[in-house]
């Protein structure tokens, strides 16, 4: 009995004591976080790399924007921001007249006769120029138009908006590519945005060896990378252009519902990969609501679609992944893995490429969104081995295999600007 007195006495001075109970704790990861040298490592060699240039990387020679749209923050910073502007207005310059945008541009004099049947896209407004499409995806549009809000924010330039392309602007012309989405990649049915069959946030398709475009083998669906991406850009939009919220925000409402309502699967607590409008490009036997989408899934969450409940919910089935796979971090593009042969592109292989493997570029931006709802602890802990093997490969890599080793292209910058914006976040919450 005394030592029953003892040890309930124990535990209410404790508690006293310690209101917070896991002050302590708390503390200490504040403290090792406050004292970690790779931060400040990691943000400078960030610098570096988005100071020497706006290409996506090594093994890229064209600008993209769904690249640049994830290191503008860092750039705006550190180059001046006449040429920020000027690399923005080349995919304005280069848009189609039915409103949509390029993935990525080059200089024609990088052409043998200054031609390229690749590089198709011209306009006499970027004479000097040439541009390309994955038509696969549906994130070009969107893309821009977070890239350009990124540059208004940080610049505090909103009169970027109201400069002049041909005899359109740049508000104009936002809007434009938005409408483009609802005219050509919107699905009436299902009320959300559609694409090609691709992996999570990729733009390769199974149907062909390399997979970039859409042609009559394509198998179109919905998915939520694509929807999510959608959101963030008419959120955006509405807030820089608000006397156009009347027209979009309906639109935006809506989409927000469908998406829930036929992409989020409540018993199994994730997104399901795909809903098919004519037919799944895999075998009838394959369970494909068995894998589950890192990259949408944080993009998700940057569309504000998820409770604080259910990110939760969402990083742990993430950390859950990593052990069981094998791999290093959460940026783990899917688990499991698409089987072998699932796709004619021979990169596509299991833990390969965009089929499982791990993508800082997606990963850093879980982070952000972990710092954003509050998860500030968690962030830490999975941020850092992220830091860690871009310290021990002394650089940026575009992706990383199972095992952890650096594959694609080299200096690759959306790598370097979603870590510099994590880091900084992180710093900020902490200040």
């Amino acid at each position: 009995m005394k030592n029953l007195f003892f040890l309930l006495t124990s535990s209410i001075l404790f508690s006293a004591c310690n209101p917070n109970g896991n002050k302590a704790v708390s503390e200490k990861w504040q403290t090792d976080m406050k004292n970690d040298s790779s931060f400040q490592l990691v943000k400078d060699m960030a610098t570096v790399t988005i100071k020497s240039g706006f290409n996506a990387g090594d093994g890229y020679g064209e600008v993209w924007i769904r690249d640049y749209n994830t290191f503008i923050n860092l750039a705006t910073q550190v180059h001046p921001h006449e040429q920020i502007k000027d690399q923005l207005l080349l995919f304005f310059k280069l848009q189609e007249p039915d409103g949509n945008i390029a993935d990525g541009f080059v200089k024609k004099s990088s052409f043998k006769n200054g031609v390229s049947d690749y590089y198709s896209i011209t306009n006499p407004l970027a004479p000097d120029y040439a541009a390309h499409k994955n038509t696969v995806e549906t994130d070009q549009e969107t893309s821009l138009i977070q890239a350009v809000y990124k540059y208004v924010k940080a610049s505090q330039d909103s009169a970027f908006l109201s400069v002049k392309v041909g005899n359109s602007n740049v508000r104009d012309k936002m809007e434009a590519a938005l409408q483009f989405l609802m005219n050509e990649r919107y699905n009436k049915e299902y009320g959300l945005i559609w694409g090609a069959t691709t992996v999570d946030w990729g733009d390769v398709q199974p149907e062909h060896d390399w997979g970039v475009h859409l042609d009559e083998n394509s198998h179109i669906a919905l998915d939520i990378y694509d929807n999510a991406m959608f959101l963030i850009a008419l959120d955006n939009y509405i807030e820089l252009v608000p006397e156009k919220a009347s027209q979009w925000q309906s639109i935006r409402d809506r989409i927000a519902t469908n998406t829930m309502k036929h992409l989020w699967d409540g018993k199994n607590q994730k997104f399901i990969p795909h809903i098919y409008i004519n037919g799944s490009p895999f075998s009838s036997d394959f369970d494909e609501n068995q894998i589950y989408y890192h990259g949408g899934t944080a993009i998700a969450i940057e569309a504000n679609l998820l409770t604080k409940e259910q990110i939760k919910t969402s990083l742990d089935k993430m950390v859950e992944n990593v052990k069981e796979s094998g791999a290093a971090t959460i940026g783990l593009t899917i688990y499991p893995t698409y089987p072998a042969g699932s796709f004619k592109n021979k990169g596509m292989y299991p833990y390969g490429y965009q089929n499982g493997g791990d993508w800082t570029w997606f990963g850093g931006r879980m982070i952000q969104q972990l710092v954003k709802n509050g998860f500030e602890k968690e962030a830490y802990e999975q941020m850092k081995p992220m830091l860690d093997r871009v310290i021990k490969n002394k650089g940026f890599y575009e992706w990383y295999t199972k095992d952890n080793k650096p594959e694609g292209s080299g200096t690759f910058r959306g790598e370097a600007g979603v870590l510099f914006d994590a880091i900084s976040l992180l710093e900020k919450s902490q200040s």
